[in-house]
C-alpha cells in the first residue's frame, strides 16, 4: 500500500504596499521596485492594513510636492507604521528622519538595488520554487494598455528654477538594445500605447557618444532618432503599430528629423516640449534658450511636413523679474504659435534652486492674475482647434468602458492621438457598441466640442 502522498504547503509571502507621488518618471521607478519585489516573491499590498511594509515614492521638485510627500509618510506611519521612503526626497534623509524618526529607511531616487535591500531586511522574502510571480510585461501601475518608457536619468541642464540634476545627476543614458527590448516585451504584453519619458528626451545618448549597439542583425545608435525609429517598427499581437508618444523634448536641431516619422505613421502626431516661457529676457533668467523667433518658424516648418502633428507645452508665470510686458509677450508668441495643448504653473521657490535668489519677486496676487489669463487664452486657442475636429473621423484610443444604459447605449472614455494620458484631454463616446475593451484602438465621428475635450461616436460598428 503506497503512503499518502503530502500536499506542499506554499509558505505565505510578505506583502508590500506603495505609495507612488510625482511625475510620470517617478512611476516607472515604482514599476521597477515592484517588478523586482514581485519577483522576489512579494505579494503586493492594496491597502494600508493588509502591508507587511508599506513604500512611500516620494517627490522633491517643489516645496508643495514635498509637503504632499511628507503628508503621505505620516499617513502610512500612523496607517501602517512600517514604512520605506524612496524618491526624490530621498536625498533630505536628515530632514524625514527628524520628522518620522521611526522610518525604517530612506533611499534616494532611481536607487533600486538600495530600496528593494531596505524592504528584504524589514520583511525578509520567503523562498517560493514552486510559483511564476512575475508577468512577461512586469508589474505596472498603469492600465494595461498604455506603458511609460524611460530612456535615461538624469539632465545635464542647470535650469535656475530646477533642481532635478541635484537630485538624480547627469544625464544617464539606457542601451538602446536595453530600450528597445523592454519596449518589446511590453507590447508583446498587451501595451497598445509607449510613451517615452525622461528629463531631457532629446539629449538620449549625448553621455555615451551615441554608441551603437546590435538590434534585430543591424546596429542601432543611442540617439531620439534612431530610437524613434526602431520604436515605430513594433507591432502588436494584431500586427498593428502601437502609438509611440514622446515627452519632455528639448526642441534642439534634430528634433526637425521625427517630424517625418511622424508624417509616415512610425510615430505618434505628438511632441511635449517644455517651453517655459518665450520672452528673452525671463528665458535668460531661467538659463534657457531664448530663440522663441526661431522655435515659431520651426513649427510652422513642422506643421507643413505632419499636419496633425499636436503639440503641448508647459508654460511658468510670475517668475523673478518677469514684468507686464514680458507677460505680454508671452502672450503673444502663444497666439502665433496655437499649441495644442497648454499647462501653466504659478513660479514657486523650491529649496536649493537659483531662482530663489533673484530679485524681482512677483507678487502672488499678481501672479494669480497672471495664471487665470493664460489659462484663459489657452482654453480659447485650444476650443477653437478641437471645434475645427467637429465632422472629423479621427483614431481614438479607449481608457475605459462604462456599463450599458436603460436604453442599452454604451458609454465610454478614451483619447485621440492629441492626448496623452493624465494631463490631455478625452475623447467621450457617448454610445461605444458592445464587444468594446480599453485599449481598443478605432475610428470616431467627432459631433462635438468644447474647450479640452472631444466628443463622438464610433464611425463603423
Amino acid at each position: 500500500m503506497c503512503a499518502p502522498i503530502m500536499a506542499t504547503k506554499i509558505p505565505e509571502a510578505p506583502k508590500v504596499g506603495m505609495v507612488s507621488l510625482g511625475c510620470p518618471k517617478a512611476l516607472v521607478d515604482s514599476e521597477r521596485i515592484l517588478t523586482k519585489l514581485r519577483s522576489d516573491g512579494y505579494q503586493m499590498s492594496a491597502d494600508y492594513a493588509g502591508a507587511d511594509v508599506v513604500l512611500v515614492n516620494t517627490c522633491g521638485f517643489l516645496d508643495s510636492a514635498k509637503e504632499e510627500s511628507l503628508e503621505a509618510i505620516g499617513e502610512a506611519i500612523a496607517e501602517n507604521g512600517r514604512v520605506i521612503v524612496t524618491g526624490c526626497m530621498g536625498n533630505e534623509a536628515e530632514l524625514i528622519r527628524q520628522k518620522f524618526p521611526q522610518v525604517l529607511a530612506v533611499t534616494g531616487a532611481h536607487q533600486y538595488e538600495a530600496v528593494v535591500n531596505a524592504v528584504h531586511e524589514a520583511s525578509p522574502p520567503v523562498p517560493n520554487a514552486f510559483v511564476d510571480l512575475v508577468p512577461e510585461g512586469g508589474l505596472k501601475l498603469t492600465p494595461r494598455h498604455y506603458s511609460y518608457l524611460k530612456i535615461s536619468e538624469g539632465c545635464n541642464h542647470r535650469c535656475s528654477f530646477c533642481i532635478i540634476p541635484s537630485i538624480r545627476g547627469d544625464l544617464v543614458s539606457r542601451r538602446v538594445d536595453a530600450v528597445l527590448r523592454e519596449a518589446e516585451k511590453l507590447v508583446q504584453a498587451g501595451t497598445k500605447e509607449l510613451l517615452v519619458i525622461s528629463q531631457d528626451t532629446s539629449a538620449y545618448g549625448v553621455d555615451t557618444r551615441h554608441e551603437s549597439r546590435s538590434w534585430k542583425g543591424r546596429d542601432v545608435r543611442a540617439h531620439m532618432t534612431d530610437l524613434a525609429r526602431e520604436l515605430g517598427q513594433l507591432r502588436t499581437a494584431d500586427g498593428t503599430p502601437p502609438w509611440v508618444r514622446l515627452h519632455y523634448v528639448y526642441p534642439y536641431p534634430h528634433v526637425d528629423q521625427v517630424i517625418p516619422l511622424m508624417a509616415e505613421g512610425l510615430l505618434t502626431p505628438y511632441l511635449d516640449i517644455p517651453f517655459q516661457h518665450a520672452s528673452p529676457n525671463v528665458l535668460k533668467a531661467m538659463k534657457r534658450p531664448a530663440n522663441e523667433a526661431k522655435v515659431l518658424d520651426r513649427i510652422r516648418n513642422w506643421r507643413s511636413i505632419c499636419p496633425d502633428i499636436a503639440i503641448r507645452s508647459s508654460f511658468v508665470v510670475g517668475f523673478p523679474g518677469e514684468t507686464e510686458q514680458d507677460f505680454q509677450y508671452l502672450l503673444e508668441w502663444l497666439d502665433e504659435a496655437q499649441l495644442d495643448r497648454v499647462g501653466a504653473f504659478r513660479f514657486e521657490p523650491v529649496e536649493g534652486a537659483a531662482a530663489n535668489g533673484l530679485p524681482g519677486a512677483v507678487p502672488e496676487e499678481v501672479k494669480e492674475e497672471r495664471y487665470q489669463r493664460i489659462m484663459e487664452r489657452t482654453a480659447a486657442i485650444s476650443a477653437a482647434k478641437l471645434s475645427a475636429k467637429v465632422g472629423c473621423v479621427i483614431p481614438v484610443i479607449l481608457d475605459e468602458v462604462g456599463e450599458a444604459d436603460e436604453d442599452g447605449a454604451i458609454g465610454a472614455t478614451g483619447r485621440s492621438q492629441a492626448d496623452a494620458p493624465e494631463i490631455d484631454g478625452n475623447v467621450f463616446l457617448r454610445d461605444a457598441g458592445e464587444g468594446r475593451k480599453a485599449g481598443d484602438i478605432f475610428d470616431v465621428l467627432i459631433e462635438d466640442a468644447d474647450e479640452h475635450d472631444l466628443y463622438g461616436v464610433p464611425a463603423t460598428r
